[in-house]
């Protein structure tokens, strides 16, 4: 019968190929002067090496020079069993769960301090440009007309009051006589008008068209020292911290809407400072795990599920912030549904990095239960809590519903809260038939490339002739306008870059590019859903800085890691600082359309890159 693999035998061991080999001193003999594994090789306690196999080869020779017959050749000693590894130890998972850059980034002093010193460069320099002439045009701008004067009545009167029949030449004029005592209705949440007031009582009070706009601006600009902060940690770079921060500080969506009282500026600080608390709660939970789990295996123990991580504060934070993001707008819920959701995806990643066997059940239930429980309910209590005013002043618009209509709606509620449940029907109603023609509407399709940016102002300066024209600004024909465009190279180059994240997500599951997606999809892609209604471009400031993000995640991947050779890199960091330099040269260029200077026409009008602009 012919030898099949399994029952071949090895001539040396004197099998049916021939009479067993001889072997001298320590040797052994095997065919074509290779070693090959006795039979039942995967029980053998033989383990050849490289090494073990070069000084085979040798003796091989050897003895052929000794006349020994060519099928012959010599093996070394059987070398020892091979020790299982030991189990890694909390260093070694920290590098897998967190990687050496990320632990590098705060490791000396000196890192630390560049990294603060970029970060306030950039915030003074975003401040600049938000708080330069900030009360200038001193009229009512877009929406101001309603979040301003809301937000003057609630630090006045406690709730919002009615301002009776054309009320903004009396108020711009800073006259409050024409506030009433009558509530007012409103269809968003309290947060961001109570900030606009709290800004305006600081700020000089309600004649001061500066401080209509403190709030905004302030937010506006810390809304940039997180974005350096958070960069900074997401891409573990000062270097790429501080473009992402330059980048947003430079951007005429982030500008103007700092720089305009409306609720969406606060909106977006809030759901950003959120995902810089998740990120923090990300390394500081990976942190604990390392440690735990290298304890676990030191003992000899079993992972199961894996650890426990304990009470997450970042979390919790994050929840308070989105509760205050909810707060403002209603359109924080998203990013509620979507960094919770990332939040988990990244512990049951995780825990699979660090060898946990059954990692899903145990994100299940370790970790998504529980944040599901903390973020949803310490959100939804802040959210209500954000109502105190309304509860405490029964002159508030619907604020005796329940008092009114005994017996209806969600009886089982106290009352307080059976009329603030009524009035969120109400609220949602309003939103959901909202279908009022604009010229500015813009579909949401058409906002990552700016393609219908919302005029915000368009002064009298227009009318001024001769003389007059002449010195307001140098030419007889002037204007002055507040186009809410975004740089447009800035979001060109970031609608393309969206697509390559994707792409990198998909075939790489790199978690920085979900991360930088996140709120993308939070932010942007819930209003395809509702695209019938009344929605403006300016709206996608809530997802603006990950707009940034994306863009400098795939700069990111241009220039490659510092690792590479400087000689590799140089080319794509030259290319990379030309387009940087692209973008705050249009950036310059663009500010007084977005500051709302006074320019001539014909300026103006240059800056009309495409005709739906206007």
């Amino acid at each position: 019968m012919p030898h099949t693999h399994d029952d071949a035998v090895d001539p040396a061991l004197g099998g049916p190929e021939g009479p067993p080999a001889r072997a001298t001193g320590a040797a052994r003999t095997v065919d074509e002067g290779r070693a090959t594994p006795p039979p039942g090789s995967d029980q053998s306690p033989y383990a050849m090496s490289d090494d073990d196999v070069r000084r085979a080869d040798e003796r091989a020779a050897t003895a052929a020079a000794a006349g020994w017959p060519s099928t012959t050749a010599v093996l070394p000693y059987p070398a020892e069993p091979v020790a299982p590894p030991s189990p890694p130890d909390k260093d070694e998972l920290l590098e897998r769960l967190l990687g050496r850059a990320s632990l590098a980034l705060d490791a000396t002093r000196r890192n630390r301090l560049i990294g603060w010193a970029w970060t306030l460069a950039i915030t003074v320099f975003a401040g600049i440009l938000r708080f330069w002439n900030l009360g200038s045009p001193h009229s009512l701008v877009f929406d101001e007309t309603y979040y301003v004067k809301d937000g003057w009545a609630l630090v006045t009167r406690g709730y919002e009051a009615d301002w009776g029949e054309d009320p903004n030449p009396g108020f711009e004029s800073g006259d409050d006589s024409m506030l009433g005592t009558r509530p007012e209705y409103f269809v968003h949440p309290q947060v961001g008008k109570w900030l606009i007031g709290l800004g305006m009582k600081v700020g000089g009070g309600m004649e001061s068209s500066f401080s209509w706009r403190l709030a905004v601006a302030l937010f506006g600009t810390l809304s940039v020292l997180l974005m350096v902060r958070i960069a900074r940690r997401l891409f573990a770079s000062n270097a790429w911290g501080a473009v992402a921060g330059g980048l947003l500080a430079v951007d005429g969506l982030a500008i103007v809407m700092s720089r305009t009282s409306l609720l969406d500026p606060f909106l977006m600080f809030f759901a950003l400072a959120a995902f810089g608390a998740l990120l923090l709660d990300r390394e500081q939970a990976r942190r604990r795990l390392a440690e735990r789990t290298a304890n676990v295996l030191a003992a000899g123990g079993d992972l199961g599920w894996g650890p426990s991580l304990g009470m997450r504060w970042w979390r919790v934070a994050a929840a308070v912030l989105l509760g205050l993001a909810i707060g403002t707008k209603w359109s924080g819920l998203y990013f509620l549904a979507v960094f919770g959701l990332l939040t988990v995806m990244w512990d049951a990643t995780a825990r699979r990095t660090v060898g946990v066997r059954r990692w899903a059940v145990g994100a299940l239930v370790k970790d998504a239960l529980v944040a599901g429980v903390v973020m949803v309910g310490t959100a939804f209590v802040v959210y209500v809590a954000t109502w105190w005013s309304w509860f405490t002043h029964p002159q508030s618009w619907g604020r005796n519903w329940a008092a009114e209509h005994p017996g209806e709606g969600l009886t089982w509620l106290p009352g307080p809260l059976r009329s603030l449940a009524d009035f969120h029907v109400q609220m949602w109603n309003f939103h959901k038939g909202l279908d009022t023609p604009h010229t500015y509407e813009a579909h949401p399709l058409g906002w990552i490339v700016q393609w219908r940016p919302t005029s915000f102002y368009w002064g009298d300066v227009a009318n001024l002739t001769g003389a007059e024209a002449q010195d307001a600004c140098g030419t007889d024909h002037c204007a002055q306008a507040i186009l809410a465009v975004g740089n447009p190279i800035l979001w060109w180059a970031g609608a393309a870059a969206i697509l390559v994240a994707i792409f990198w997500l998909i075939r790489y599951r790199d978690w920085v590019a979900g991360a930088v997606l996140s709120g993308l999809l939070a932010g942007w892609v819930p209003w395809f859903f509702f695209a019938s209604r009344t929605i403006f471009d300016f709206y996608a400031i809530a997802f603006t800085p990950w707009v940034v993000l994306t863009l400098v995640y795939v700069l990111t991947l241009i220039v490659g890691p510092p690792t590479l050779p400087d000689r590799a890199r140089r080319g794509a960091i030259i290319g990379v600082g030309v387009f940087l330099g692209i973008v705050v040269a249009v950036g310059v260029y663009f500010y007084p359309i977005w500051a709302g200077w006074v320019v001539p026409y014909d300026f103006w009008h240059q800056h009309i890159w495409m005709r739906q602009w206007v």
